[in-house]
């Protein structure tokens, strides 16, 4: 727990000549940073750039009003619209607020940044509407046989992901689109008169903070505007998402969640992808006619299988595995890690033991649920033997998926892996005595799981 000095009160700067935020291992290579073990997650320290960036920030933090009506104001002010669309949202709006007032431990500039977030969430319903309102054409685009990535983080899902992204032949999310999937109609005017697109320069200006605030997170999953994203902010835009409980330890908004039925949010999402692939087709010059093939990815999906063959009946899913124990304490030293530019307090310990109960509830679903998947349109892709051999492993999913592995594919392949590098930023050593986690304990709770698919002990 942060003291009365910590970023609770006072964004801390680190002292010069200290590495910030880590202590440093001889581990490296000569191409690749030292290995660093994160030894500030309770008692954050800040470069003194980002320190004063959050300093300025923090005392706005009082003005902010976070009631969903305020929200919705402001939203519509913005986008210069009132149609949120189907009204059912507001109740998980207000699910969610409660929550994050009761149970987050929210400090100034968590209150910001938040207020930023849910007010863009609903900007993009209120873009979504104008535009199947101009375009109800919109609804007749076929998201034709996605291939969907279902696997924990930590699990290889962001280098597969990023792996079949690189074929030109499928359609995939960069991250600047993820946060703002619509124009808004100032942004248009600009594209049409020649200039870069607006949205683009805000996610640079966004990642550039990130790299200033968190130096050490692309070690653990790299951020840039351009970099292959999953889907989860398009689930966020209808508020019912995994995405929120990555803010903080929140079990209201967590059983809310779980206790609803997921399909009319993964049917939103559908309408989603098909206004984006209306706007942007994405289909190689010379390949118009070709249907838009889409690579999705979120560990959400893990626990939604039922509804995934509900909602995408001709999905190919990859379901991502790796050792539960090594997840649990690298999926809990990234949140913790992330923590601190939002939360009052970070607490890795009350971190690790939320995250920790709700792997293994992940886990147990995908048990129950993964014979629900089509046998001959699925995949399970084990960690080490992906990492063993990843060219091998995507072979094996085009020919599941029925995807063409053609010279051109291959070929990207091959440049992604040339400019990606595993490690390539550095690693990070994780421990799990900075959340009082024992995997021992991680793995028994998991039995099942590993035994169903059988998963090696890291």
């Amino acid at each position: 727990m942060n003291g009365p000095d910590g970023p609770s009160r006072r964004a801390r700067s680190a002292p010069r000549g200290r590495l910030r935020g880590g202590s440093v291992r001889r581990m490296d290579t000569p191409s690749r940073p030292a290995a660093v073990h994160l030894d500030d997650l309770a008692d954050p320290r800040f470069p003194p750039e980002a320190a004063a960036i959050i300093e300025a920030t923090t005392p706005l933090g009082t003005t902010i009003d976070l009631d969903p009506a305020t929200l919705c104001t402001q939203a519509t002010a913005e986008a210069g619209s009132e149609n949120f669309g189907e009204p059912s949202f507001r109740e998980r709006l207000q699910v969610l607020v409660d929550a994050l007032e009761s149970e987050a431990g929210l400090s100034g500039m968590g209150r910001v940044t938040t207020s930023v977030q849910l007010v863009q969430l609903l900007k993009n319903r209120l873009l979504l509407e104008e535009l199947l309102a101009r375009h109800p054409e919109i609804r007749e685009e076929r998201i034709e046989r996605p291939i969907i990535i279902a696997g924990l983080p930590r699990t290889g899902t962001t280098h597969l992901h990023n792996l079949l992204a690189a074929d030109p032949a499928l359609r995939s999310l960069p991250y600047w689109e993820s946060l703002e999937p619509f124009p808004t109609p100032e942004d248009a005017v600009a594209v049409a008169a020649g200039s870069p697109d607006p949205r683009l320069a805000r996610a640079e200006a966004g990642t550039a903070f990130l790299e200033l605030a968190l130096p050490y997170f692309k070690r653990m999953h790299e951020m840039t505007p351009d970099h292959v994203h999953e889907e989860i902010q398009l689930l966020a835009m209808n508020f019912s998402s995994m995405l929120f409980e990555t803010t903080a330890p929140m079990p209201s908004w967590r059983d809310h969640y779980l206790a609803h039925d997921q399909t009319p949010h993964y049917e939103y999402l559908r309408t989603v992808l098909q206004a984006l692939q209306f706007l942007r087709p994405a289909r190689p010059p010379g390949e118009e006619d070709r249907p838009v093939r889409w690579v999705l990815k979120s560990p959400q999906h893990l626990e939604q299988f039922q509804v995934i063959e509900q909602v995408f009946p001709d999905a190919t899913v990859l379901v991502t595995h790796r050792d539960p124990a090594s997840v649990t304490v690298s999926m809990a030293t990234m949140i913790a890690y992330t923590a601190r530019l939002h939360l009052e307090r970070v607490d890795p310990v009350a971190i690790g033991r939320y995250w920790a109960d709700r792997l293994v509830r992940m886990l147990r679903a995908c048990v129950e649920q993964r014979d629900v998947l089509a046998r001959d349109r699925s995949l399970d892709v084990r960690f080490d033997q992906f990492m063993a051999d990843d060219l091998g492993t995507i072979e094996r999913i085009y020919a599941v998926a029925d995807q063409p592995l053609d010279d051109r594919a291959r070929a990207a392949h091959q440049r992604y892996l040339a400019s990606h590098q595993r490690d390539r930023h550095g690693s990070i050593l994780y421990d799990f005595a900075d959340f009082a986690l024992d995997p021992d304990a991680c793995r028994t709770a998991t039995r099942s799981y590993t035994e169903r698919f059988g998963i090696p002990t890291e």
